[in-house]
């Protein structure tokens, strides 16, 4: 596997990391994301400690992959049905 090493900075900390080149667009703009959701935690409420800002990021993003995931099932739930309705509709042209 092709890789890169990676220099990346996440709340100011910086941390090198190894990935695959062709997933090197998508690290960085993870890491955008994070920071950036970040910088909106800490202007919009009040922490006492930079964990909790780190976790409610980190929920976040969790949040929004469960969701991407169940509608992720529900359409390949859905295709596969159609597509065996195709499959039977075919079927009794033959």
């Amino acid at each position: 596997m092709d890789e890169i090493q990676l220099n990346i900075t996440i709340m100011e900390k910086a941390y090198k990391i190894t990935v695959a080149r062709a997933d090197e667009g998508k690290v960085r703009k993870a890491v955008a994301m994070i920071n950036e959701m970040v910088k909106s935690y800490a202007r919009h409420y009040t922490f006492k400690d930079v964990q909790d800002i780190l976790a409610m990021t980190a929920l976040h993003f969790a949040t929004s992959a469960v969701k991407y995931e169940s509608e992720l099932s529900y359409d390949s739930q859905h295709l596969e049905r159609k597509l065996n309705e195709l499959k039977d509709l075919l079927d009794e042209q033959l």
